[in-house]
């Protein structure tokens, strides 16, 4: 075999790796419709807000934007909390922080158990408020449809 075969037959080999590897990676779209009665227990908020919500499978980063109206007076604080199923609640993962004010956005990088509960359905956002200190408006996370 000569030195070029080898060589070349090195470079496909790399070539094809990095084309698995970035043929494995995906970007997930994910939504969740934040209402009062979501939260656990309900709260009397006339509130309501929605979050686009994505994750991108081989940079691990999360993105997210959350709008929001009528609710009872400015947020005080946002999380995503997990891991818990709907009906259910848990601590926070990840906080969500900056600027509260509708829209919300930003980013984190999530480690491997945090994509798994969050992909599983397993994570919610909330929205807290000085009237609703445990939370006002809730939504779970799910894949988009």
């Amino acid at each position: 075999m000569t030195k070029l075969n080898v060589t070349f037959g090195a470079f496909a080999m790399v070539a094809l790796l990095a084309a698995a590897s970035a043929a494995s990676a995906e970007t997930i779209a994910l939504r969740a419709t934040l209402t009062a009665a979501a939260q656990v227990p309900p709260s009397d908020s006339k509130g309501t807000g929605s979050a686009t919500v994505s994750y991108d499978t081989a940079s691990k980063k999360l993105d997210w934007k959350i709008i929001y109206e009528k609710l009872t007076g400015d947020p005080t604080a946002a999380h995503f909390h997990g891991p818990a199923p709907v009906g259910k609640n848990a601590g926070p993962v990840v906080p969500i922080t900056g600027s509260l004010t509708s829209p919300i956005q930003g980013s984190a990088t999530l480690s491997d158990a945090q994509a798994k509960e969050l992909l599983a359905g397993l994570w919610y956002i909330n929205v807290h408020t000085v009237a609703n200190p445990g939370g006002e408006i809730r939504g779970q996370v799910l894949k988009a449809k």
